[in-house]
């Protein structure tokens, strides 16, 4: 375990949780909502080995094994009873959330790069290599999906809006479509100079977060219009804005996170604990905490208001030492705890 003391007049240390246990870059996570259980993450990663942790303390619960290569999308309902993933090996795969088993094999004709559930968890959208949206009826899986073609590049990223009835997706070919669900038809287009490394979508208040080089820009997700954009000091695969609105985290090429105030832009910290680029970050349900995923295979949590006891992270006042807070937790989480319990819990849940 780590321990840090520091008086009232020094700035808080930032000490993140580390979560290991993959063993190639952590390319895409999510978190799920609130559940009588707390909350669950799930992590995709090119060893074609997604995890599930739990959420605010980032103990491993289970591997959904399976994948034959890199799974490059995985995600998880609001309930934490079904994940899915996407992979190279040409498949979305459904999964029992509680018991880790295999629901469905999804086959598609090129890589799979991005997987979200319907708010029902009834349907699951797909986007991949071969430039298709496909929409799943998971309750007739022997059905053929509803596809959506236009795009003219692989798909990064797709995801439904507006309480399902329009899908967003982001492509390699420098556009994010909106799409109408019920035509099937593209109702706009967004066009930039390069190509968009990541997106998310609040339904809280229709916005949708994009990075695209240095540049953090916000959305209105109805109609497609610009709130405002930041730049950064490097380049960004990722950035996720805190669910109160009062803040935004991103991540990038120079191993760093960043933090900043969403109304006025400024920059309020910055933290280096990866050994790699960032690839994707997110932050929690409750907002307490932000996850990041790195090249150098591991996960990370940060807590939004550093110092705060929350999870592990734990904060007292010795009585001897009115003066100096002490914040103590453990400095590695490892695939070690919480499987069986967790199963059993949740299984009287389900």
């Amino acid at each position: 375990p780590f321990s840090a003391i520091y008086s009232p007049t020094m700035a808080m240390r930032q000490t993140p949780l580390t979560c290991s246990g993959h063993t190639r870059p952590v390319v895409d996570l999510a978190f799920s909502g609130i559940t009588p259980y707390g909350y669950f993450l799930i992590s995709a990663c090119k060893d074609g080995k997604p995890m599930l942790r739990q959420g605010d303390t980032g103990d491993w619960i289970g591997t959904f094994l399976g994948h034959k290569g890199a799974v490059w999308g995985a995600t998880l309902n609001t309930d934490a009873t079904k994940a899915a993933t996407a992979a190279a090996d040409f498949t979305a795969k459904v999964w029992d959330a509680v018991s880790g088993d295999e629901v469905l094999t999804l086959a598609h004709k090129h890589i799979v790069k991005t997987v979200s559930f319907t708010q029902d968890s009834n349907c699951l959208l797909t986007g991949g290599n071969d430039k298709l949206l496909r929409i799943y009826d998971l309750s007739n899986p022997e059905a053929a999906p509803q596809e959506i073609a236009g795009h003219s590049s692989a798909i990064k990223k797709a995801l439904w809006c507006n309480d399902d009835k329009q899908i967003l997706s982001a492509a390699e070919d420098k556009t994010i479509r909106l799409w109408d669900r019920s035509s099937m038809e593209e109702v706009k287009t967004l066009t930039f100079d390069t190509s968009v490394s990541s997106m998310e979508y609040m339904a809280d208040g229709e916005i949708l977060v994009i990075t695209y080089g240095k540049t953090i820009a916000f959305y209105n997700a109805l109609s497609l219009d610009l709130i405002k954009t930041v730049e950064a000091p490097a380049p960004i695969n990722s950035a996720s804005l805190h669910p109160e609105k009062d803040f935004f985290v991103a991540g990038g090429d120079d191993f760093k996170l960043y933090k900043f105030d969403y109304s006025t832009k400024e920059e309020l910290e910055s933290y280096k604990g990866h050994f790699g680029p960032v690839h994707c970050v997110r932050f929690s349900p409750d907002g307490e905490l932000y996850a990041s995923g790195s090249e150098d295979g591991t996960l990370r949590l940060w807590q939004t208001a550093v110092g705060k006891t929350y999870g592990l992270w734990k904060c007292v006042l010795p009585g001897n030492t009115p003066n100096l807070l002490l914040v103590t937790g453990p400095a590695i989480h490892s695939k070690n705890t919480g499987y069986i319990q967790f199963f059993k819990r949740l299984e009287s849940y389900c």
